[in-house]
């Protein structure tokens, strides 16, 4: 069975005038999925508005979301109790093969473990849900997972 997603676009600046000079058009976009719309607009250092979101950072953003639904899935699955997760991803733009593209992603996910849990089977997960990210086995950046492990009531997981 195949899934199929679907997203709604619609370039919202042509309200502000026609594309007459690329310096000059409103990248100004609204995307749809499932009737949760996102304003969205080129990166600032592409003339983009600055307080919406970026095709750039939702790449970054799925492919973070992509390996800690994975990730808790198969710690549910292995009986590994993670009480908290979180990731601050960065995404990197460089020029591979003459193309500027995303040359490279790192996620730093944070998880939080409740004592008792197994912390190296825990960061083996790690591995085994980048190896089956559906998003990350769809690029070709490299994407590379730094985890964090702490356990509730640790000092670090206080911070």
């Amino acid at each position: 069975m195949a899934d199929i997603f679907i997203s709604h676009l619609e370039w919202t600046g042509a309200d502000k005038g026609p594309t007459a000079e690329p310096a000059g058009f409103s990248r100004d976009l609204v995307v749809s999925v499932d009737g949760v719309t996102l304003p969205m607009s080129s990166a600032p250092g592409f003339r983009g508005d600055p307080s919406r979101a970026n095709p750039e950072q939702l790449f970054v953003a799925a492919l973070s979301a992509c390996q800690a639904l994975t990730y808790l899935f198969l710690a549910a699955k292995n009986g590994i109790r993670v009480a908290g997760y979180t990731d601050d991803a960065e995404g990197r733009l460089g020029i591979v093969d003459g193309r500027m593209r995303m040359a490279r992603v790192t996620l730093r996910p944070r998880i939080l473990l409740e004592p008792g849990s197994d912390e190296t089977r825990a960061l083996e997960l790690a591995a085994e849900a980048h190896r089956n990210c559906i998003i990350g086995n769809s690029v070709s950046t490299p994407v590379e997972v730094a985890p964090q492990l702490s356990f509730t009531g640790d000092a670090v997981a206080a911070r």
